[in-house]
Protein backbone atom coordinates (compact mmCIF):
# COMPACT_ATOMS: atom_id res chain seq x y z
CA UNK A 1 0.00 0.00 0.00
CA UNK A 2 1.22 3.56 -0.63
CA UNK A 3 2.42 4.60 2.88
CA UNK A 4 1.00 8.60 1.92
CA UNK A 5 -0.79 11.26 3.11
CA UNK A 6 -3.70 10.79 0.79
CA UNK A 7 -3.93 7.09 0.77
CA UNK A 8 -4.35 7.37 4.60
CA UNK A 9 -7.05 9.91 4.27
CA UNK A 10 -9.34 7.91 1.62
CA UNK A 11 -8.47 4.80 3.74
CA UNK A 12 -10.08 6.17 6.68
CA UNK A 13 -12.97 7.61 4.38
CA UNK A 14 -13.77 4.19 3.28
CA UNK A 15 -13.50 2.70 6.57
CA UNK A 16 -15.56 5.19 8.43
CA UNK A 17 -18.17 4.32 4.98
CA UNK A 18 -18.09 0.66 5.41
CA UNK A 19 -19.12 1.23 9.42
CA UNK A 20 -21.51 3.18 8.26
CA UNK A 21 -23.24 0.87 6.50
CA UNK A 22 -22.71 -1.76 8.86
CA UNK A 23 -24.40 0.44 11.50
CA UNK A 24 -27.15 1.14 9.52
CA UNK A 25 -28.02 -2.58 8.43
CA UNK A 26 -28.24 -3.34 11.54
CA UNK A 27 -30.62 -0.60 13.02
CA UNK A 28 -32.77 -1.93 10.21
CA UNK A 29 -32.74 -5.22 11.47
CA UNK A 30 -33.20 -3.67 14.94
CA UNK A 31 -36.17 -1.22 13.62
CA UNK A 32 -37.18 -3.05 10.45
CA UNK A 33 -40.81 -1.22 11.02
CA UNK A 34 -39.07 2.03 10.56
CA UNK A 35 -36.94 2.02 7.33
CA UNK A 36 -37.75 4.82 5.21
CA UNK A 37 -40.16 4.74 2.03
CA UNK A 38 -37.72 4.18 -1.26
CA UNK A 39 -38.05 6.88 -3.66
CA UNK A 40 -39.49 7.10 -6.92
CA UNK A 41 -35.86 7.48 -8.72
CA UNK A 42 -35.01 4.23 -10.01
CA UNK A 43 -30.56 3.39 -9.49
CA UNK A 44 -29.32 1.29 -12.02
CA UNK A 45 -26.01 -0.93 -11.96
CA UNK A 46 -24.16 -1.36 -15.35
CA UNK A 47 -21.69 -4.25 -14.48
CA UNK A 48 -19.59 -5.50 -17.17
CA UNK A 49 -16.04 -5.81 -17.83
CA UNK A 50 -13.37 -3.85 -20.04
CA UNK A 51 -13.93 -4.30 -24.10
CA UNK A 52 -17.68 -5.80 -23.86
CA UNK A 53 -19.82 -3.23 -25.59
CA UNK A 54 -19.80 -1.50 -21.93
CA UNK A 55 -19.21 2.10 -23.57
CA UNK A 56 -22.13 1.75 -26.19
CA UNK A 57 -24.79 -0.02 -24.03
CA UNK A 58 -23.70 3.05 -21.08
CA UNK A 59 -24.33 5.22 -23.97
CA UNK A 60 -27.99 3.48 -24.75
CA UNK A 61 -28.59 4.35 -21.03
CA UNK A 62 -26.46 7.70 -21.64
CA UNK A 63 -28.51 9.41 -24.23
CA UNK A 64 -32.05 8.52 -23.03
CA UNK A 65 -33.72 12.10 -22.08
CA UNK A 66 -34.77 10.57 -18.47
CA UNK A 67 -31.33 9.21 -17.42
CA UNK A 68 -28.35 10.86 -15.16
CA UNK A 69 -25.54 8.95 -16.16
CA UNK A 70 -21.86 8.56 -15.14
CA UNK A 71 -19.10 6.56 -17.04
CA UNK A 72 -16.86 4.49 -14.39
CA UNK A 73 -16.75 6.30 -11.22
CA UNK A 74 -14.17 3.57 -10.23
CA UNK A 75 -12.05 4.64 -12.45
CA UNK A 76 -11.18 7.40 -10.15
CA UNK A 77 -10.75 5.26 -7.21
CA UNK A 78 -8.61 2.62 -9.34
CA UNK A 79 -6.32 5.77 -10.08
CA UNK A 80 -5.99 6.70 -6.99
CA UNK A 81 -5.07 4.17 -5.05
CA UNK A 82 -3.49 1.89 -7.82
CA UNK A 83 -1.51 -0.46 -4.86
CA UNK A 84 -4.74 -1.35 -2.80
CA UNK A 85 -5.85 -4.72 -3.68
CA UNK A 86 -9.39 -5.24 -5.54
CA UNK A 87 -10.94 -6.72 -2.92
CA UNK A 88 -10.51 -3.24 -0.93
CA UNK A 89 -11.17 -1.49 -4.02
CA UNK A 90 -14.93 -2.85 -4.51
CA UNK A 91 -15.71 -2.09 -0.80
CA UNK A 92 -14.22 1.52 -1.34
CA UNK A 93 -16.27 2.06 -4.65
CA UNK A 94 -19.49 0.23 -3.29
CA UNK A 95 -19.54 3.11 -0.79
CA UNK A 96 -18.65 5.55 -2.99
CA UNK A 97 -21.72 4.02 -5.38
CA UNK A 98 -23.76 4.20 -2.60
CA UNK A 99 -23.29 8.25 -2.17
CA UNK A 100 -23.53 8.82 -6.17
CA UNK A 101 -26.87 7.00 -6.42
CA UNK A 102 -28.30 9.36 -3.47
CA UNK A 103 -27.03 12.45 -5.79
CA UNK A 104 -24.40 13.12 -3.39
CA UNK A 105 -20.72 13.79 -4.82
CA UNK A 106 -18.97 14.62 -1.39
CA UNK A 107 -17.20 11.33 -1.29
CA UNK A 108 -15.86 11.36 -5.23
CA UNK A 109 -14.48 14.51 -3.81
CA UNK A 110 -11.65 12.47 -2.02
CA UNK A 111 -10.70 10.61 -5.26
CA UNK A 112 -10.78 13.95 -7.28
CA UNK A 113 -7.72 16.75 -8.05
CA UNK A 114 -7.77 20.07 -6.28
CA UNK A 115 -9.87 22.55 -7.47
CA UNK A 116 -11.94 19.85 -9.60
CA UNK A 117 -15.07 20.97 -11.75
CA UNK A 118 -17.75 19.05 -13.56
CA UNK A 119 -14.69 18.39 -16.50
CA UNK A 120 -12.45 16.25 -13.49
CA UNK A 121 -15.15 13.66 -13.69
CA UNK A 122 -13.88 10.21 -16.27
CA UNK A 123 -15.53 11.09 -19.25
CA UNK A 124 -17.99 13.27 -18.54
CA UNK A 125 -18.95 14.21 -22.19
CA UNK A 126 -20.54 10.53 -22.54
CA UNK A 127 -23.27 11.82 -20.15
CA UNK A 128 -25.88 14.15 -21.65
CA UNK A 129 -27.14 15.28 -18.28
CA UNK A 130 -23.59 17.10 -17.93
CA UNK A 131 -24.05 18.20 -21.06
CA UNK A 132 -27.14 20.06 -20.54
CA UNK A 133 -29.27 22.22 -17.86
CA UNK A 134 -28.79 22.10 -14.94
CA UNK A 135 -25.43 20.91 -15.05
CA UNK A 136 -24.26 23.38 -17.85
CA UNK A 137 -25.77 27.10 -18.68
CA UNK A 138 -26.85 25.73 -21.96
CA UNK A 139 -28.31 22.78 -23.38
CA UNK A 140 -25.10 21.33 -25.77
CA UNK A 141 -25.18 19.86 -29.20
CA UNK A 142 -22.59 17.99 -29.45
CA UNK A 143 -19.76 16.92 -27.73
CA UNK A 144 -17.60 19.81 -29.49
CA UNK A 145 -19.89 22.04 -27.68
CA UNK A 146 -20.89 20.25 -24.63
CA UNK A 147 -16.28 20.47 -23.85
CA UNK A 148 -16.24 24.76 -24.64
CA UNK A 149 -19.21 25.17 -22.79
CA UNK A 150 -19.55 22.47 -20.22
CA UNK A 151 -16.93 21.25 -17.87
CA UNK A 152 -16.47 24.59 -16.00
CA UNK A 153 -18.90 24.04 -13.20
CA UNK A 154 -18.35 22.34 -9.42
CA UNK A 155 -20.08 19.43 -8.45
CA UNK A 156 -22.97 20.89 -6.65
CA UNK A 157 -24.20 21.48 -10.16
CA UNK A 158 -24.01 17.76 -10.91
CA UNK A 159 -25.65 17.29 -7.74
CA UNK A 160 -28.70 19.06 -8.90
CA UNK A 161 -28.89 17.86 -12.19
CA UNK A 162 -28.84 14.16 -10.84
CA UNK A 163 -31.94 15.04 -8.52
CA UNK A 164 -33.95 15.78 -11.35
CA UNK A 165 -33.38 12.75 -13.36
CA UNK A 166 -35.91 9.53 -12.77
CA UNK A 167 -33.23 7.26 -13.45
CA UNK A 168 -29.71 7.34 -12.04
CA UNK A 169 -27.56 5.19 -14.20
CA UNK A 170 -24.26 4.30 -13.09
CA UNK A 171 -21.52 2.25 -15.36
CA UNK A 172 -18.66 -0.05 -13.90
CA UNK A 173 -16.21 -2.71 -14.94
CA UNK A 174 -13.99 -3.47 -11.57
CA UNK A 175 -16.75 -5.65 -9.82
CA UNK A 176 -15.32 -9.05 -9.93
CA UNK A 177 -18.69 -10.28 -7.30
CA UNK A 178 -22.08 -9.53 -6.41
CA UNK A 179 -21.45 -10.07 -2.58
CA UNK A 180 -20.01 -6.75 -2.18
CA UNK A 181 -22.95 -4.99 -3.73
CA UNK A 182 -25.15 -6.26 -0.94
CA UNK A 183 -25.88 -3.56 1.22
CA UNK A 184 -26.97 -1.63 -1.73
CA UNK A 185 -29.60 -4.31 -2.67
CA UNK A 186 -30.48 -4.06 0.90
CA UNK A 187 -30.94 -0.22 1.29
CA UNK A 188 -34.57 0.38 1.42
CA UNK A 189 -33.75 4.56 -0.03
CA UNK A 190 -32.39 2.77 -3.30
CA UNK A 191 -34.22 0.84 -6.13
CA UNK A 192 -30.86 -0.97 -7.58
CA UNK A 193 -31.21 -2.97 -10.86
CA UNK A 194 -27.97 -4.59 -12.11
CA UNK A 195 -27.53 -5.28 -16.01
CA UNK A 196 -24.92 -7.22 -16.01
CA UNK A 197 -23.26 -7.10 -19.57
CA UNK A 198 -20.94 -10.74 -20.69
CA UNK A 199 -19.49 -11.07 -24.33
CA UNK A 200 -17.29 -13.64 -26.23
CA UNK A 201 -14.04 -13.79 -24.17
CA UNK A 202 -12.38 -14.43 -27.71
CA UNK A 203 -14.14 -11.18 -28.83
CA UNK A 204 -12.83 -9.31 -25.64
CA UNK A 205 -9.37 -10.21 -26.26
CA UNK A 206 -9.08 -9.68 -29.55
CA UNK A 207 -10.29 -5.60 -28.64
CA UNK A 208 -7.91 -5.79 -25.58
CA UNK A 209 -5.10 -6.45 -27.71
CA UNK A 210 -5.97 -3.80 -30.12
CA UNK A 211 -6.03 -0.91 -27.34
CA UNK A 212 -3.84 -2.67 -24.86
CA UNK A 213 -1.64 0.60 -24.30
CA UNK A 214 -5.47 1.99 -22.39
CA UNK A 215 -5.31 -0.83 -20.13
CA UNK A 216 -1.58 -0.76 -18.61
CA UNK A 217 -2.80 0.35 -14.99
CA UNK A 218 -5.90 -1.53 -15.14
CA UNK A 219 -3.94 -4.54 -16.18
CA UNK A 220 -1.20 -3.83 -13.08
CA UNK A 221 -4.14 -3.69 -10.15
CA UNK A 222 -6.25 -6.70 -11.56
CA UNK A 223 -2.97 -8.28 -11.56
CA UNK A 224 -2.07 -7.04 -7.71
CA UNK A 225 0.89 -5.45 -9.43
CA UNK A 226 2.65 -8.90 -9.96
CA UNK A 227 5.28 -9.16 -12.23
CA UNK A 228 3.88 -11.55 -15.10
CA UNK A 229 5.51 -12.19 -18.38
CA UNK A 230 4.03 -9.57 -20.80
CA UNK A 231 3.00 -12.74 -23.23
CA UNK A 232 0.70 -14.06 -20.55
CA UNK A 233 -0.82 -10.75 -18.98
CA UNK A 234 -3.82 -10.56 -21.21
CA UNK A 235 -4.82 -14.46 -20.60
CA UNK A 236 -4.43 -13.87 -16.90
CA UNK A 237 -6.42 -10.71 -16.65
CA UNK A 238 -9.32 -12.56 -18.83
CA UNK A 239 -8.58 -15.34 -16.34
CA UNK A 240 -10.01 -13.47 -13.63
CA UNK A 241 -12.51 -11.65 -15.70
CA UNK A 242 -14.31 -15.15 -16.78
CA UNK A 243 -13.88 -16.50 -13.09
CA UNK A 244 -16.01 -13.25 -12.18
CA UNK A 245 -18.73 -13.73 -14.45
CA UNK A 246 -18.69 -17.30 -13.22
CA UNK A 247 -19.54 -15.99 -9.55
CA UNK A 248 -21.48 -13.14 -10.46
CA UNK A 249 -23.85 -15.24 -12.44
CA UNK A 250 -24.09 -18.10 -10.37
CA UNK A 251 -24.89 -15.81 -7.28
CA UNK A 252 -27.45 -13.94 -9.50
CA UNK A 253 -29.55 -17.27 -11.12
CA UNK A 254 -28.87 -20.83 -9.73
CA UNK A 255 -28.93 -19.64 -5.95
CA UNK A 256 -30.23 -15.86 -5.48
CA UNK A 257 -30.75 -14.26 -1.86
CA UNK A 258 -34.42 -12.65 -2.09
CA UNK A 259 -33.43 -9.10 -2.51
CA UNK A 260 -31.77 -10.01 -5.83
CA UNK A 261 -34.67 -11.46 -7.30
CA UNK A 262 -35.83 -9.57 -10.56
CA UNK A 263 -33.40 -7.53 -9.85
CA UNK A 264 -30.30 -8.85 -11.96
CA UNK A 265 -30.70 -8.91 -15.84
CA UNK A 266 -27.78 -11.07 -17.58
CA UNK A 267 -27.47 -9.57 -21.32
CA UNK A 268 -24.73 -11.21 -24.17
CA UNK A 269 -23.09 -8.23 -26.36
CA UNK A 270 -23.94 -10.85 -28.88
CA UNK A 271 -27.14 -10.94 -28.50
CA UNK A 272 -27.60 -7.10 -28.52
CA UNK A 273 -25.91 -6.87 -31.73
CA UNK A 274 -28.22 -9.49 -33.67
CA UNK A 275 -30.94 -7.27 -32.32
CA UNK A 276 -30.13 -4.30 -30.99
CA UNK A 277 -33.81 -2.83 -30.36
CA UNK A 278 -35.38 -5.89 -29.47
CA UNK A 279 -32.70 -6.04 -26.62
CA UNK A 280 -32.31 -1.98 -25.29
CA UNK A 281 -36.46 -2.81 -25.50
CA UNK A 282 -35.86 -5.19 -23.14
CA UNK A 283 -33.80 -3.70 -20.86
CA UNK A 284 -35.56 -0.67 -20.70
CA UNK A 285 -38.08 -3.00 -20.12
CA UNK A 286 -36.26 -3.99 -17.08
CA UNK A 287 -35.31 -0.79 -15.64
CA UNK A 288 -38.95 0.92 -15.97
CA UNK A 289 -37.86 3.06 -19.10
CA UNK A 290 -39.80 3.91 -21.97
CA UNK A 291 -38.37 3.53 -25.91
CA UNK A 292 -38.34 6.89 -27.36
CA UNK A 293 -38.34 7.36 -31.24
CA UNK A 294 -34.95 9.39 -31.14
CA UNK A 295 -33.38 6.17 -28.99
CA UNK A 296 -34.86 4.20 -31.65
CA UNK A 297 -32.82 5.91 -34.17
CA UNK A 298 -30.21 6.47 -32.14
CA UNK A 299 -29.47 2.74 -32.00
CA UNK A 300 -30.44 1.95 -35.35
CA UNK A 301 -26.89 4.27 -36.74
CA UNK A 302 -24.85 3.08 -34.26
CA UNK A 303 -25.32 -0.40 -34.70
CA UNK A 304 -25.64 -0.59 -38.76
CA UNK A 305 -23.30 2.06 -39.87
CA UNK A 306 -20.20 0.83 -41.63
CA UNK A 307 -17.10 1.78 -39.43
CA UNK A 308 -14.91 -0.79 -37.16
CA UNK A 309 -14.31 1.92 -34.46
CA UNK A 310 -10.99 3.83 -33.38
CA UNK A 311 -9.24 1.68 -31.95
CA UNK A 312 -6.87 4.82 -30.69
CA UNK A 313 -9.73 5.74 -28.09
CA UNK A 314 -10.90 2.70 -26.64
CA UNK A 315 -14.13 3.94 -25.69
CA UNK A 316 -15.25 5.90 -28.65
CA UNK A 317 -18.35 5.12 -29.81
CA UNK A 318 -19.12 5.39 -33.83
CA UNK A 319 -21.79 4.31 -35.99
CA UNK A 320 -20.62 0.38 -36.79
CA UNK A 321 -22.12 -2.83 -37.99
CA UNK A 322 -22.83 -4.48 -34.88
CA UNK A 323 -23.14 -7.78 -36.23
CA UNK A 324 -19.79 -7.53 -37.98
CA UNK A 325 -17.89 -6.26 -35.05
CA UNK A 326 -18.95 -8.88 -32.85
CA UNK A 327 -17.53 -11.87 -34.93
CA UNK A 328 -14.25 -10.27 -36.34
CA UNK A 329 -12.51 -12.04 -33.96
CA UNK A 330 -13.14 -15.54 -35.90
CA UNK A 331 -11.21 -13.63 -38.73
CA UNK A 332 -8.43 -11.41 -37.05
CA UNK A 333 -7.54 -13.58 -34.17
CA UNK A 334 -4.93 -16.35 -34.86
CA UNK A 335 -6.28 -19.70 -34.20
CA UNK A 336 -3.37 -20.31 -31.39
CA UNK A 337 -4.80 -17.20 -29.43
CA UNK A 338 -8.27 -18.35 -29.52
CA UNK A 339 -7.50 -22.27 -28.34
CA UNK A 340 -5.67 -20.61 -25.42
CA UNK A 341 -8.42 -17.89 -24.33
CA UNK A 342 -10.70 -20.55 -24.87
CA UNK A 343 -8.82 -22.77 -22.04
CA UNK A 344 -8.66 -19.87 -19.69
CA UNK A 345 -12.32 -19.27 -20.05
CA UNK A 346 -13.72 -22.71 -20.56
CA UNK A 347 -16.38 -22.98 -17.64
CA UNK A 348 -17.30 -19.02 -18.26
CA UNK A 349 -17.97 -19.96 -21.85
CA UNK A 350 -20.06 -23.02 -21.08
CA UNK A 351 -22.04 -21.09 -18.46
CA UNK A 352 -22.92 -18.30 -21.05
CA UNK A 353 -23.72 -20.03 -24.18
CA UNK A 354 -20.55 -19.65 -26.02
CA UNK A 355 -19.45 -22.73 -28.28
CA UNK A 356 -15.74 -23.84 -28.33
CA UNK A 357 -14.19 -24.22 -31.58
CA UNK A 358 -11.91 -27.48 -32.64
CA UNK A 359 -10.14 -25.89 -35.72
CA UNK A 360 -9.12 -22.51 -37.55
CA UNK A 361 -11.47 -23.89 -40.19
CA UNK A 362 -14.44 -24.01 -37.78
CA UNK A 363 -12.97 -20.68 -36.60
CA UNK A 364 -13.54 -19.14 -39.32
CA UNK A 365 -16.31 -21.01 -41.14
CA UNK A 366 -18.63 -17.79 -40.28
CA UNK A 367 -21.64 -19.69 -41.35
CA UNK A 368 -21.38 -22.16 -38.19
CA UNK A 369 -23.02 -20.22 -35.25
CA UNK A 370 -21.33 -19.91 -32.04
CA UNK A 371 -23.59 -18.70 -29.75
CA UNK A 372 -26.58 -21.14 -27.89
CA UNK A 373 -29.67 -19.34 -28.10
CA UNK A 374 -30.15 -17.20 -24.64
CA UNK A 375 -33.05 -19.39 -23.45
CA UNK A 376 -31.06 -22.40 -24.07
CA UNK A 377 -27.70 -21.52 -22.28
CA UNK A 378 -27.33 -22.86 -18.78
CA UNK A 379 -27.15 -19.75 -16.29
Amino acid sequence: MKNSRSDKLILLVVLQGAAGVWLYSCYLQLHPDNSATPERRVHVLLLSSWRSGSSFLGQVFGQHPSVFYLMEPGWHVWNKMPNFDTQFLQIALRDLLQKLYRCDLSEMSAYLPENHRVSSLFMWTESRALCSAPACSVTATNKDQCLQRCGVHGLPKVEEACASYSHVVLKETRFFELESLFPLLQDPSLDLRIVHLVRDPRAVLRSREESAKSFKADNAVVLEQRKVPAARVQYEVMRKVCQSHIRIGKTALLNPPPFLEGRYKLVRYEDVARNPLKQVEDIYEFVGLKMTGQMRDWVYRKTHGRGKGDMKNAFEITSRNATQVSEAWRTMLPHSKVRRVQEVCEEAMSLLGYTTVKSEKQQKTLDIDLLFPSERHQL
